[in-house]
């Protein structure tokens, strides 16, 4: 059974930084991709970043040049380096997996950016 579980939320003021982590179980980790979501209160799960097994990276166009996403395949963790933060990030956060069929999700971890 797949497993993602996040870390890593908070509260942060506008321009501040934080470091999201979800660590896999159940899977062979360094075999798939894994993406970053997010969804605020009202709207749509969006995309935020995703990473191929191979190491190949795409951004949601939001958060390009302040997100960087990243895989430590010896830990079975993909992270998720948030600077320069804004209210408008203010979100839920979710890790997922496209994993035999079906799309696993984590619980996701709550990040609130304001003053």
């Amino acid at each position: 059974q797949v497993q993602l579980v996040e870390s890593g939320g908070g509260l942060v003021q506008p321009g501040g930084s934080l470091r999201l982590s979800c660590a896999a179980s159940g899977i062979i980790f360094s075999m798939y991709a894994m993406g970053w979501y997010r969804q605020a209160p009202g709207k749509q799960r969006e995309l935020v970043a995703g990473i191929s097994s191979g190491g190949n990276i795409n951004y949601a166009d939001s958060a390009k040049g302040r997100f960087t996403i990243s895989r430590d395949n010896a830990k079975n963790t993909v992270s998720l380096q948030m600077n320069s933060l804004k209210p408008e990030d203010t979100a839920v956060y979710l890790c997922n997996v496209y994993f035999r069929g079906k799309t696993n999700w984590g619980q996701g971890t709550q990040v609130t950016v304001s003053s």
